[in-house]
């Protein structure tokens, strides 16, 4: 049994600090939400990712750099690695425990943000100042980061050959492309809390949860198919009154084969 404790608000503090200096030098690092697509992805995809695979597309940081990368230290690369496998293994549980709700303390809950949220609680005089046209809908960012994962290694990702399978694969992928786009309804609810201001629509809430259902569904997909097995192709045999391969002149027999 898994018993690695579950990241902490000061947990993800510290994530988002080590994201911005990493950011500082690699403009294109990305923040902590799209990270947390992206690693629901591992947890569900059909073969273990190693570190050197994901970690410099994730990152950007410089994989040829055997010292640590483009962190600041070895120090700092061992603690981003072990809060995130901290958080591989609290996700991994969350996906293989079976729950009837989203809403079950045992549920996967991405850790996503409600920006337009925070802007709509903001002072009026505020709010005017912030240009919300490329604010991101509500976990739009997370999706993206799942996605990111999917088509950087798609041949893990291909559709299963079972009919069924494959039907189910693809619908639980479609439910996650959706939440990449743009929530454009008008805002009803609040994301994260009851007494917010409106920041979500209900149709945005609905889609997020198909997605939440979909992350499941697709890591007991790969669960029950099992990892990719390759291909072994054996070279012929020559006959035993064949010339050898060997390239001798001989029979087969009296060569290679004796």
């Amino acid at each position: 049994m898994n018993t690695t404790a579950g990241l902490e608000a000061e947990d993800f503090d510290t994530l988002d600090n080590i994201l911005d200096d990493l950011r500082e030098r690699f403009e294109e690092t990305p923040q902590w939400e799209f990270c947390e697509g992206f690693l629901a992805a591992m947890v569900c995809c059909r073969r273990p990712l190693a570190e050197d695979e994901w970690l410099p597309m994730l990152l950007g940081i410089d994989a040829d750099d055997a010292e640590g990368g483009s962190f600041a230290d070895d120090a700092q690369r061992q603690q981003f690695m072990a809060l995130w496998q901290r958080r591989f293994d609290e996700i991994k549980l969350a996906l293989d425990t079976p729950v009837e709700a989203l809403d079950d303390d045992k549920a996967y809950a991405p850790e996503v943000m409600d920006v337009r949220g925070a802007i709509a609680s903001l002072p009026p005089e505020e709010r005017a100042e912030i240009d919300d046209s490329e604010i991101p809908s509500f976990a739009q960012v997370w999706a993206l980061g799942f996605m990111f994962a999917v088509e950087n290694w798609p041949e893990e990702w291909a559709a299963p050959k079972d009919k069924d399978a494959t039907k189910w694969h693809d619908l639980s992928l479609e439910a996650i492309v959706a939440l990449t786009e743009d929530d454009t309804d008008v805002p009803t609810l609040s994301a994260l809390s009851e007494d917010g201001p409106p920041s979500v629509s209900e149709n945005r809430l609905n889609a997020y949860g198909e997605a939440l259902w979909a992350v499941y569904d697709l890591r007991e997909i790969w669960r029950n198919i099992g990892p990719r097995v390759a291909q072994v192709i054996k070279e012929a045999t020559p006959g035993r009154n064949d010339a050898c391969s060997c390239g001798s002149g001989k029979k087969y027999k009296k060569c290679c084969g004796a």
